[in-house]
């Protein structure tokens, strides 16, 4: 098992888009109370939010096709993505079904030639000569479930024949968007959606339109059969107890998986570490209320051990569950007064939201998931009676109190 030492790259792709790597408002990193000159001398790549964070592994990142123990039966594999957002950490599972003797992968990486060649290094050299006997797959996120047929068939020497394990709604999701004309980030729904919202230039709209094939070609295809995880479901892997925890906001029916005898979760990409999941409103559930969902999907989180090990899908492992979650709720708490304030001056749109909330120059495909981010914001206020919405004369909706 190897792994290698480098410092966390601060890059963001807008699929999870949040970056928290400056203080919020009305409180300097420096009132930290986990904060230090020292600490953060010793480690600039580290932000004032992490500092209240433990890492137990400090920079130790598994190199590609290589995997790290982070307990017992459990190895972390880091895969590259061709995006902002440059990896995602996939999990093997020492396993045991029905007598046979092998291991649960969760979670695929999308499809790319690189991904597989590094899967087939896994599976040559890091098995122990013991076959997959199931993938589970957290979410319909093409990073997360983009080879899961390729996996579950035993990668290009279909070295075995296994299930896709996932809740309903996130199979179902996959399964709608890998069949479709587009995706929700993507296609003339999405066009309209946005234009609708604000979006003007039709530069970006005509490359909106155009762009139809973003999901089928990260996850060309979703296996035919699946076997369904429900919320409180208990999941033996290996001789350990693992219960299903479903999330709302980010996806459909996003699935983690807590260990509670031994104080570790899989948490996908509910609760990351450094960066905030991008939960937004997208064109095919264009009323949607997915911030509402995702923060009320953080309580079942919260309950859970401060000192419990969190694998998260992007970033390092870390311990500091509840401390996290406090610092998402201060996040989009910070958010929404800004949306509060600007919108007490005159009615906005979600474009108008979008340089609010995000600094950067954003491309196309950022701005569908700024706009969502936005969007969602604007929802949670207007779905709970603090905001009326407005059709406007020139087709654009608007929000003022």
């Amino acid at each position: 098992m190897a792994g290698q030492k480098n410092g966390l790259d601060d890059r963001i792709d807008v699929y999870v888009i949040v970056n928290l790597s400056k203080a919020q408002p009305g409180r300097p990193a420096a009132e930290s109370p986990a904060l230090t000159a020292r600490a953060m001398e010793e480690d600039p790549t580290m932000n004032a939010l992490e500092h209240q964070l433990d890492y137990p592994f400090k920079d130790t990142l598994p190199e590609p096709g290589h995997a790290f123990e982070v307990t017992p039966g459990v190895f972390w594999l880091r895969m590259p993505l061709p995006f902002a957002l440059d990896h995602i950490n996939l999990w093997l599972l020492r396993d045991e079904i029905d007598g046979q003797q092998g291991w649960t992968v969760v979670d695929c990486g999308i499809t790319s030639d690189t991904i597989k060649a590094n899967w087939e290094q896994v599976f040559d050299t890091l098995l122990d000569g013991l076959p997959v006997l199931r993938v589970i797959v957290t979410h319909c996120h093409p990073d997360h479930i983009g080879l899961a047929h390729w996996i579950c068939a035993g990668g290009d020497k279909q070295r075995w024949d296994v299930r896709l394990w996932m809740t309903l709604g996130e199979y179902m999701q996959a399964r709608v968007m890998a069949a479709g004309d587009g995706s929700n980030a993507g296609g003339a729904g999405a066009a309209r959606h946005f234009a609708r919202h604000g979006l003007s230039d039709e530069a970006s709209l005509d490359k909106l339109r155009n762009r139809t094939s973003y999901y089928s070609n990260l996850v060309p295809a979703v296996p035919g059969q699946y076997r369904r995880m429900r919320e409180g479901q208990s999941i033996v892997i290996g001789g350990k107890t693992w219960r299903v925890v479903t999330g709302f906001g980010h996806s459909p029916e996003h699935c983690a998986l807590h260990n509670e005898a031994d104080g570790v979760l899989i948490s996908g990409d509910m609760v990351l570490p450094r960066i905030s999941t991008n939960v937004s409103v997208f064109d095919m559930e264009p009323e949607g209320n997915p911030l509402a969902l995702y923060l009320e999907s953080l309580g079942r989180y919260e309950v859970m051990a401060e000192d419990t090990l969190v694998l998260p899908s992007h970033g390092k492992p870390f311990r500091g569950v509840r401390t996290r979650i406090g610092q998402l709720r201060e996040h989009h708490d910070a958010r929404l007064a800004e949306v509060r304030e600007a919108c007490a001056e005159k009615p906005r749109s979600a474009a108008d939201i979008v340089p609010l909330m995000f600094k950067r120059q954003l491309d196309i495909h950022q701005m569908t998931f700024a706009m969502g981010e936005a969007l969602a914001h604007l929802h949670l206020l207007w779905l709970a009676g603090e905001f009326k919405r407005t059709l406007d004369a020139d087709g654009v909706i608007r929000f003022a109190p």
